[in-house]
C-alpha cells in the first residue's frame, strides 16, 4: 500500500497506514468539531451523566450493557506533530524487527481540513457513545494540540489497559480523487493469539457495521473493505484485539465534504461505535 506523502516540513515522514497524498497540505487551525472536550483523566472517559429521573436507582438493577469492558480509542496523528519534526521522525520499534518514525502529520482535505482534527473529533464521539453504555474508554491522546504519542506507545496504552478492543481511527490521502471508500486493517500474518482470530473477528464486524450503516468499502485498497497489513506498528505491537479504520479518502470530494461536517463525523462515529458494541457483545 502506498505511503502518504504529505510532508508539512522537509524530511517529515508520513504514516504508512494512510495512503497516497502528493502535495504539502496547508496548515490551518483545526476546523471546529462536534466532539465534546477530552476527559480530564489522563486516560479514561468521564462516567455517563447522572439520570435526570427523580426515582432512586434500584439496587437490583442489571449492570450496564458494557460493564467490565474496556475499549482503547486511538485517534491518528496529533495537531502539534508538524511543528516538531525531530520528535516525530525519531525511529521507534514497529514490530517484525523493523523501526519507523515515532509519528506523522497525517493528511488533509484539499480545502485544508486536517486528518488529525477529524480523527480526534470522531474518537470523542465514539467514546461518548460507548461510555453511555457502561464501557470504559481509554484514549491514546487527550487533545488535538500535542505531539505524538509515538506509534509504539499507542500500542502500549492498549496493552497496558488490557483492552477488550483497540480501534485506531484514521482517514486516507490517496492522490486519485476517484479513489474512495473505507477499509479496515488488521495485523497479518498474526504475531500472537490476539492478532489471530480475535482481531480478524473485530475487523470483520467493524467492516460489516460500517458498510451496513451506508458507507462504501474501498475501491482502491484491500478486498471487500478488509486490508491485512504487516507494516503498521500499532497493530504489530498489540497484544490485544486491534484494528485500524481508514474512514475514507480525504482527497475525494464527496468523502471530504462528509468528513468536514459535524453531521458526517457523527455518522462515522455512530457506525464505529455500533460495530464495537457488536464485537463486545460476542466476545
Amino acid at each position: 500500500m502506498r505511503a502518504k506523502t504529505l510532508p508539512l516540513l522537509t524530511g517529515l515522514l508520513l504514516l504508512t497506514a494512510c495512503s497516497g497524498g502528493g502535495g504539502t497540505p496547508p496548515s490551518p487551525a483545526a476546523a471546529p468539531t462536534s466532539a465534546t472536550p477530552p476527559p480530564s483523566s489522563a486516560s479514561s472517559s468521564p462516567p455517563p451523566a447522572p439520570s435526570s429521573s427523580s426515582s432512586p436507582p434500584s439496587t437490583s438493577a442489571a449492570p450496564p450493557v458494557g460493564s467490565g469492558k474496556v475499549v482503547v480509542l486511538d485517534p491518528g496523528h496529533n495537531g502539534g506533530n508538524a511543528s516538531h519534526p525531530g520528535e516525530i521522525n525519531r525511529q521507534v520499534p514497529a514490530g517484525r524487527g523493523q523501526t519507523k518514525p515515532c509519528n506523522t502529520t497525517g493528511t488533509s482535505t484539499n480545502a485544508g481540513y486536517p486528518e488529525h482534527a477529524f480523527t480526534f473529533a470522531v474518537a470523542q464521539e465514539v467514546g461518548n457513545a460507548l461510555a453511555a453504555k457502561g464501557i470504559k474508554v481509554v484514549y491514546t491522546r487527550q487533545n488535538d494540540s500535542g505531539v505524538g504519542p509515538c506509534v509504539d506507545e499507542r500500542a502500549k496504552i492498549g496493552n497496558d489497559a488490557n483492552a477488550d478492543a483497540v480501534v485506531s481511527i484514521h482517514a486516507d490521502g490517496a492522490t486519485s480523487p476517484t479513489a474512495h471508500g473505507f477499509h479496515v486493517a488488521y495485523s497479518a500474518p498474526p504475531l500472537n493469539a490476539a492478532q489471530g482470530e480475535p482481531s480478524l473477528k473485530l475487523a470483520r464486524i467493524m467492516r460489516d457495521g460500517i458498510r451496513d450503516d451506508g458507507f462504501a468499502t474501498s475501491t482502491y485498497i484491500g478486498s471487500a473493505g478488509l486490508s491485512p497489513r504487516s507494516d503498521l506498528a500499532g497493530l504489530n505491537l498489540s497484544t490485544r484485539p486491534a484494528v485500524l479504520v481508514e474512514c475514507g479518502n480525504m482527497r475525494n470530494a464527496d468523502e471530504a465534504s462528509q468528513m468536514s461536517s459535524a453531521a458526517g463525523r457523527a455518522h462515522y462515529a455512530q457506525a464505529i461505535a455500533k460495530a464495537i458494541e457488536a464485537y463486545l457483545a460476542g466476545s
